[in-house]
Parts: C-alpha cells; sequence; structure tokens
C-alpha cells in the first residue's frame, strides 16, 4: 500500500516541475524572439538573458549554440503565428483587422527566418524541415484570415495565402537597412488588397 501510493505521488509532484520549466522556457524563447526581431539574430546573448531575466547560463543550459536557439526560436514563432490566427479573427473588430495583426506578428518572424539559413548552415536537410514546417503550419492558417476577409467584403485581391506570404517575405528581406521600412511597404502591400468601400 505504502509502495503503491509513493509510486502515484511521484508524478504529481514533478508535474509541476515540468510545468513551470515549459513556462520558462516559453518566456525565455519570447524574449529571445522580441530581442531577435529588433536586433537580428547575431545579438549577444547577454542581452537575450537580460530580456528573458536570466542568466547566462540558464540559456545555455537549454540552449547549448546559438543555432539552437535560432531554431527553437523558430519553431516558437511557428507555433505563436498559427495559434494567433483563430484567436485574432475571433477577437478583432473585423477579418481585415485581423489581417493587418497577423501579418504584423509574420514580419517579425520573418527577422528570425531570414537569420536562420546562416545559423543552419551546416545543417541543410534540418532547414528544409523546418521550411516545411512553416508552409504547413501558416499557410492554411492565413488562407482562413484571407477567406473571411473576402467573404465580409473587404479583400478583393485574388491573392492566394502562399503568394502574400512570399510577397511579404521578398518585402522584408531588406529590413535590415536602416533607411527601409519594412512594415510600410507591407500596409501599402495590404491596402492595395483592400475593397475601396472598406
Amino acid at each position: 500500500m505504502a509502495g503503491a501510493t509513493g509510486e502515484s505521488s511521484a508524478p504529481a509532484a514533478s508535474s509541476p516541475k515540468r510545468a513551470d520549466a515549459r513556462r520558462n522556457e516559453r518566456a525565455l524563447l519570447d524574449a529571445a524572439a522580441s530581442v531577435f526581431a529588433t536586433h537580428g539574430v547575431d545579438v549577444p546573448v547577454r542581452r537575450i538573458a537580460a530580456e528573458a531575466g536570466v542568466g547566462m547560463g540558464t540559456i545555455y543550459r537549454h540552449f547549448p549554440t546559438r543555432a539552437d536557439l535560432v531554431v527553437a526560436v523558430y519553431r516558437h514563432q511557428v507555433d505563436a503565428c498559427a495559434e494567433a490566427g483563430p484567436e485574432l479573427l475571433a477577437t478583432a473588430p473585423s477579418p481585415f483587422a485581423a489581417l493587418r495583426r497577423w501579418v504584423d506578428l509574420f514580419v517579425d518572424f520573418l527577422t528570425t527566418k531570414h537569420g536562420l539559413a546562416a545559423a543552419m548552415r551546416d545543417d541543410p536537410d534540418g532547414f528544409a524541415a523546418l521550411h516545411t514546417l512553416f508552409l504547413d503550419r501558416l499557410v492554411p492558417v492565413l488562407a482562413d484570415i484571407l477567406a473571411a476577409a473576402r467573404d465580409s467584403g473587404e479583400l478583393t485581391a485574388d491573392v492566394t495565402a502562399y503568394q502574400l506570404m512570399r510577397g511579404i517575405g521578398d518585402i522584408c528581406a531588406g529590413a535590415e537597412d536602416p533607411n527601409y521600412d519594412a512594415r510600410l511597404t507591407v500596409r501599402l502591400l495590404l491596402d492595395g488588397c483592400r475593397a475601396r468601400s472598406a
């Protein structure tokens, strides 16, 4: 009886630790994503640690190399963008407003994506797998938002999710130039897709 009690209590005791570890890792990845979006993926690790409120040892314990951290942030942002689509459609004032907000998240994400190729230069197969993940998760989400915007009469352009993502990606390719405002150009692109009456 005592042995059974001991066995059943072990998972309960370890679950909060696992949940805390997951929360801490998410907070770290959120901080890293924010720093990457502002300063690029080559930013010193100490800046990420300061933003996350952790020691550098914590980062290296979770992510032994910069490539490990960049890949983890990439996956984290793919998940965040995928999960944001339905939430924005449910809470934004209109489907087009949801589209604008989702595209803002996507533009932030692209900063990390553009640095990913350099971080994974020694792992082309891994890079290809991440690109497939990127398309599989995000194209359907954007397609749903575009369909809702068309159904509401706010969007007239017959652009596919993949075409729009490629276009935004091309616009953001020069985002590291301080004299270039990728967000402004992306907003102009979206405005060009918007119905005049909207």
